[in-house]
């Protein structure tokens, strides 16, 4: 017995002999082993702000194509056959995450980038010259979005590897870039559909992505080295055995079943004669972009707030804001004056669901495993995104024209999404109301 006792090793030693196997835990996930700022930080940020202007910031704009094609190429099929379009759009950017995530843990950013740099800009220059519905759909709805894709989680996930303390605020500029692209495309489209046609404006559109991500494949790059592992499928399933992960799951979920109606269908409510007074086409040309720049605040601010009172605390307070906003401005609104606010106030509460969920599932999630477990819970998210423009064009149908049945859905979900977000920040932080979660 003394003999076994004096061949074993002391604990102290044996620790030590651990730590030194695993010398990338306290380098990769200890708060004062990142950076939070200085010139490479803030150049991936810089080449993240350029990747999401490209690819969300493209997408922002589907209320400008949907109405577009309900009047043009294929004025023949109801906004619901129409709204697929734009759902395949969110759908393919969003559900590519399990794999872009793997990916990016296992090889890092760079051929990601460039792969969906090449897509990104090869489907919108297809979509230029397509002509059917099926052509469309393929170029803008698959194509480019699997670009997208490929573009919008390297620029999430490797800008969280640089930032703990100010990851909020960071992601939150990342996440601007859309707001930007998605005020700068639709003036843009608006304007060149009428002086150079559809087909040179999706090119001219396509030209300047090309130029933004050649700056985000020289400056993107992951804090930390890729970890190469076998891929196993279990891993992609493994975070919703977590009780504050699959709450998030779901609420990220709810709140997209009612964010993405308000911006598809905003300019054409605000144009059906269904209303008083119609809001002319010129006008109505510029409520995206109004919404888009309140947004830009919308995915900064938060971020910044959250930083200092949590992160969950924040996003709560903005989900219930956005529910709030449809159900009692947007419902009742009659007039241009009332719509216009309501897209410049829904532009800013709406924004935060973009930069503020990655800074979520950051906080609650081993920096190491950030792609796998960010692109599982946007893949969820993508189911949501698919059906939902389609569920809110069958509402419009069903109301001949009218869009409260659409404003109704799109609110209730937003609510209960909050209402979720509450029960997530009490599985993490618990029910103390003045605590920082």
């Amino acid at each position: 017995m003394l003999s076994l006792e004096a061949e074993s090793p002391p604990k102290q030693d044996l620790d030590e002999q651990i730590l030194e196997k695993i010398p990338s835990l306290s380098a990769g996930t200890n708060p004062e082993s990142f950076p939070d700022g200085g010139l490479k930080a803030w150049l991936v940020v810089l080449g993240a702000f350029c990747c999401l202007f490209s690819s969300f910031g493209w997408i922002n704009c589907v209320g400008v194509f949907q109405d577009y094609y309900q009047t043009h190429q294929l004025k023949q099929y109801s906004p619901s056959t129409i709204a697929w379009i734009p759902s395949l759009q969110v759908f393919f950017m969003f559900a590519g995450g399990p794999v872009i995530g793997k990916l990016q843990d296992n090889f890092g950013p760079r051929w990601i980038l460039l792969f969906g740099t090449f897509f990104q800009v090869f489907g919108v220059m297809m979509t230029s010259i397509s002509k059917s519905y099926y052509q469309i759909l393929l170029a803008q709805a698959v194509c480019a979005p699997i670009g997208a894709s490929a573009l919008f989680y390297p620029a999430l996930n490797a800008t969280s590897t640089w930032f703990f303390r100010r990851r909020a605020f960071a992601l939150g500029i990342v996440a601007s870039g859309s707001s930007l692209g998605g005020v700068i495309f639709p003036i843009m489209t608006e304007k060149l559909f009428t002086e150079v046609g559809f087909g040179w404006t999706m090119r001219i559109s396509a030209f300047l992505m090309l130029g933004l991500l050649t700056i985000a494949n020289l400056t993107l790059k992951s804090r930390l080295p890729p970890h190469p592992k076998r891929t196993n499928i279990a891993e992609f399933f493994r975070p919703m055995k977590e009780r504050s992960f699959a709450l998030l799951a779901c609420s990220s979920f709810l709140f997209t079943f009612g964010m993405f109606p308000p911006l598809v269908y905003i300019i054409v409510q605000a144009t059906s004669p269904t209303l008083p007074h119609p809001m002319s086409q010129n006008l109505s040309n510029y409520l995206l972009p109004i919404l888009n720049a309140a947004s830009i605040f919308g995915r900064t601010l938060p971020g910044w707030v959250g930083d200092r009172i949590g992160r969950f605390n924040v996003q709560i307070f903005m989900a219930s804001l956005s529910g709030i906003l449809v159900l009692a401005l947007w419902l009742p609104a009659r007039t241009n004056a009332s719509i216009i606010v309501f897209a410049a106030l829904y532009g800013f509460s709406s924004g935060a669901f973009v930069s503020m969920t990655p800074a979520l599932v950051a906080e609650i999630s081993d920096v190491r495993q950030i792609g796998v477990r960010m692109g599982s819970l946007y893949f969820i998210i993508s189911i949501a995104a698919l059906v939902t423009s389609p569920i809110a064009g069958a509402l419009v149908t069903r109301d001949s024209g009218k869009f409260t049945g659409l404003q109704i859905f799109a609110g209730v979900m937003m609510v209960a999404a909050a209402s979720v977000l509450v029960a997530t920040r009490i599985s993490v932080g618990g029910s103390l109301l003045m605590k920082k979660v």
